[in-house]
């Protein structure tokens, strides 16, 4: 049975990852998880299943190992300023868009919700980018690619990924309120890109961490989600997103220079 899990091992995580969620989520519905615990606890619980399954499968420093990319901070400060203001300027285009399209002064649709820099909100955010990071890009994203294109490897977990939000964004608490399905896969096929581009280049899962940090602080400070810019708006920031990615995935890593499929 070990051999089987361990040569299985991400398979298994990302079928049981969104399959538990579905349980998790519906004991939230059905009111047997308090909503303080529902919030931090579906993020601990996915980290803690991968835990369990890599422990079992290939010991103390296996766990070790997902955690690595996390002790990787002595990179080109040129990273961490991108990261810090990616998702942002994503944003801020987007809505230059949105002006451009509706032929009204820009300006008024760029507004930022300070409100949500409050040190409650900034922690929540920050813990949760944590936790995705670590899941999704510093072992799933990771490991796929040692076996396939990371372009693709950040595709398919991008799926997944999205796979387990969709529960989530069915129940409607803890998240953005009004994300179309659609839109969110669009999303989080570009946020699963934008990380793999991110973390090949500069090795550093911290780096990451503050681009999902930053990302997240985005949808809420400016006016780009369905609650605030409209489900429009925030279809158009998705697809603006994803392009950008694919535009970094095609300029950084020509098929013609780069070899893909070497890991990550």
């Amino acid at each position: 049975m070990r051999d089987f899990i361990k040569k299985y091992e991400l398979y298994i995580f990302l079928v049981l990852g969104p399959l538990v969620n579905v349980v998790y989520v519906y004991a939230r519905y059905l009111d047997i998880i308090p909503k303080a615990i529902y919030n931090n606890g579906r993020f601990l619980l996915l980290l803690f299943l991968l835990i369990c399954i890599v422990a079992y499968t290939r010991g103390i420093m296996g766990v070790k190992d997902i955690f690595k990319p996390m002790t990787n901070w002595k990179v080109n400060p040129k990273w961490y300023v991108f990261s810090l203001f990616f998702a942002f300027t994503v944003g801020l285009i987007t809505l230059l868009l949105k002006g451009i399209y509706s032929g009204g002064d820009y300006t008024e649709f760029v507004k930022v919700n300070f409100g949500v820099f409050n040190l409650r909100s900034v922690v929540a955010l920050f813990v949760w980018a944590f936790l995705g990071e670590v899941v999704w890009v510093s072992y799933c994203i990771r490991e796929l690619s040692k076996i396939i294109k990371p372009f693709y490897a950040s595709q398919i977990i991008g799926l997944f990924w999205t796979l387990w939000w969709i529960p989530i964004i069915i129940l409607g608490e803890g998240v953005l309120p009004g994300i179309p399905i659609v839109s969110l896969g669009i999303f989080m096929l570009g946020i699963a890109g934008m990380c793999t581009v991110v973390y090949r280049l500069s090795k550093s899962g911290i780096c990451v961490l503050i681009l999902q940090f930053t990302l997240n602080l985005s949808l809420n400070a400016l006016s780009i989600s369905p609650s605030t810019g409209g489900v429009t708006t925030f279809t158009a920031y998705s697809i603006v997103y994803f392009l950008t990615m694919l535009g970094f995935m095609y300029l950084l890593y020509p098929l013609k220079k780069v070899k893909l499929i070497e890991p990550l």
